[in-house]
């Protein structure tokens, strides 16, 4: 990505060009289905750590899907929050059935 995209409503199906392989979605959906599971061990546990467990799997997942199967720079790297909103607009498409996971 070259220039910063002003509004989420652009930015949104750019994201989605960015996510156009499977196992991108795949390993995406994976790593925030993980980092959920360790977000929800941080309150039943008290366990700080959790906090670390769940960047690395959200991230994790992220990464593995844009180097190894799409061939492209996450966009959180140029727009962190508006991928963070985006990742999670996906990850709910993809739990509803809209988006083909």
């Amino acid at each position: 990505m070259v220039a910063k995209i002003a509004s989420f409503a652009e930015f949104y199906p750019f994201y989605l060009t960015q996510h156009a392989d499977r196992m991108c979605r795949r390993t995406h959906f994976i790593g925030s289905s993980l980092a959920l599971v360790a977000l929800a061990m941080l309150v039943v546990t008290g366990r700080p750590w959790w906090i670390l467990a769940a960047l690395i799997a959200g991230y994790g997942g992220a990464w593995i899907g844009h180097f190894v199967f799409e061939k492209n720079m996450p966009a959180s790297f140029a727009q962190p929050l508006f991928s963070l909103r985006a990742d999670w607009i996906m990850y709910w498409q993809m739990l509803t059935g809209k988006l083909s996971w």
